[in-house]
């Protein structure tokens, strides 16, 4: 049978790199003694966050309870997730693919889509082989690997990352889409969730190829406009832009700071937790948006880290408003003569912020004092900085600079290059050395 399909293979150059195990990898590309090792993150939750592709390999899955995975490897490496480093590493991998276009989607902490189209005089090279120096670049730069995935459409080249899990790499050309679409459920094609798979199941469409070739008619009777845009793109028409702009809402925002030298000092470390909990709600404030859940969580001195999760009763972006939650969780989890090392907090399940609706219960004038409050905050740190005005609770942090182990603040951030600030750094390369 003749593919539907056009005869020009390369209409558009979408890549798509998907980081393999990328919280868990993060940890062994800095330790290297836990290379070729079973490691999970999540210790402070005390589920699987993230698991390495050697955890993977023996059935231990993200959101699987630690003690269950004990028994499953007695000797699975536990970690805490350092969403510090994961953050860096993110960065410098979305660092590497704007070398190469500035086109650039970061879709997710791991995830990254790129726009090759027209770039092949420039880089003297085939999409494949752009696609495969990108990928190589990643692995000897960070330690990492990707898999890659090259299409004529996101949701192709999507489907073409997932082929070859992991490390793997896989081109799907307009003449190739037939046999990549041949055989794949349509619960598995991106942005096709379950209610929509068993709705084209129940038409009869069980594989992408079967919803591909489906009349134009059919699948505008069934689905919404994002389906048929998904349609589209399996059918090799680009209809989802590479959105360069920066993201403008999150799932979740988490802020973890470690400081030094470690500390039992009980105000100390809540200050700094504090500092944390500011700093994650005004950036949930700058996207609109509020945390329906709070996660706090303590890392000690030797590096295990322990933490405690509690549903909002409304959804809150002030910390005015989580403080007798934060003190709880804290309270519950601080041990007295425990040094600790590093503090964090997640806002979990953002939603978009609403207008005002106190219940029969609220104190109205409260509420509305406070959003008053923090909207004047907010402005004085958009026209000052960020740091201009805190809370007093977080004042113990805020008077500390990030010192080293010896309690010297490092001379990268003493001395800083012309047009840097202490926030804002100039992308250094990471130095990498040859493997013994």
């Amino acid at each position: 049978m003749s593919s539907p399909y056009l005869t020009h293979s390369w209409p558009r150059a979408i890549v798509h790199l998907d980081g393999d195990s990328f919280f868990a990898s993060v940890e062994q590309a800095v330790k290297p003694y836990l290379k070729g090792r079973p490691v999970v993150t999540g210790q402070e939750r005390n589920i699987v966050a993230a698991a390495s592709i050697e955890a993977k390999k023996l059935g231990i899955t993200r959101g699987v309870a630690l003690w269950d995975t004990k028994k499953m490897c007695p000797q699975l490496v536990v970690l805490p997730t350092d969403y510090e480093t994961v953050s860096l590493f993110s960065k410098r991998l979305f660092d590497i693919v704007r070398r190469y276009t500035p086109a650039v989607e970061e879709y997710s902490v791991d995830e990254v889509f790129a726009d090759l189209t027209g770039l092949r005089r420039l880089h003297r090279a085939s999409y494949q082989t752009i696609a495969q120096r990108l990928q190589a670049d990643v692995h000897r730069e960070l330690g990492l690997t990707v898999s890659v995935g090259l299409s004529v459409s996101k949701v192709l080249a999507k489907i073409a990352a997932k082929k070859n899990k992991p490390a793997g790499f896989c081109a799907i050309s307009m003449r190739d889409i037939d046999a990549a679409l041949r055989g794949l459920p349509v619960e598995q094609i991106w942005n096709i969730g379950p209610n929509t798979a068993a709705l084209l199941h129940h038409h009869g469409l069980s594989t992408a190829l079967a919803f591909a070739r489906a009349k134009s008619q059919l699948v505008a009777s069934l689905l919404t406009k994002p389906g048929l845009a998904v349609w589209q793109e399996l059918n090799g028409q680009s209809v989802l832009p590479v959105t360069t702009e920066p993201k403008t809402s999150y799932q979740t925002i988490s802020k973890v700071k470690t400081f030094t030298p470690p500390s039992d000092d009980q105000p100390y470390v809540f200050a700094q937790l504090w500092k944390n909990l500011e700093n994650a709600c005004s950036k949930a404030r700058r996207y609109r948006q509020a945390a329906q859940s709070l996660v706090v969580f303590l890392k000690r001195h030797d590096h295990r880290a322990f933490g405690l999760e509690a549903k909002l009763h409304r959804p809150s972006a002030f910390p005015n408003e989580l403080s007798a939650v934060t003190r709880r969780l804290f309270t519950d989890l601080f041990r007295p003569h425990t040094r600790y090392r590093a503090t964090g907090v997640i806002l979990g399940n953002l939603t978009a912020a609403a207008p005002l609706q106190p219940t029969l219960f609220d104190n109205t004038v409260r509420l509305t004092q406070t959003r008053r409050l923090y909207a004047a905050l907010d402005e004085l740190r958009s026209r000052f900085g960020k740091h201009t005005v805190h809370h007093g609770a977080s004042l113990l942090a805020q008077r500390t600079q990030h010192r080293t182990a010896r309690g010297n603040i490092p001379i990268r951030r003493q001395l800083l290059l012309p047009g840097e600030t202490k926030r804002r750094r100039l992308p250094l390369p990471m130095l990498t050395t040859p493997a013994a």
